[in-house]
């Protein structure tokens, strides 16, 4: 009796899962300028991407971070002071969908 009431159970849940699969996905909207619009934008992605990657403390000294924008890609790169020797974090993302193109430090 038990076995029957699991099977039972186990295809009403199947059927509940499958049903309206075949229906449009929810609206979902999409930015008239993008998904990352501005160099603000693309500085904190950037930053939450290095930061696992590379170390809050790593990336905090590299600040001020520079953001260009060119052919629809965000270019953002960290900010090696005078006198220090080293590379920084640069971070590539697509303006349009936020997509990481791109992620890498130099030496």
């Amino acid at each position: 009796m038990k076995t029957l009431a699991i099977i039972i159970f186990t295809g009403l849940f199947a059927m509940l899962l499958s049903f309206g699969a075949d229906e449009a996905k929810p609206h979902s909207a999409t930015p008239k300028n993008g998904f990352v619009p501005n160099e603000e934008t693309a500085i904190q992605i950037a930053v939450a991407v290095w930061t696992p990657i590379y170390g809050k403390e790593n990336i905090e000294r590299q600040k001020p971070y520079k953001a260009g924008l060119k052919d629809g890609i965000w270019h953002v790169a960290g900010h090696l002071p005078k006198n220090m020797v080293g590379g920084v974090a640069i971070a590539e993302i697509q303006k349009s969908d936020a997509k990481i193109v791109r992620v890498s430090h130099g030496k």
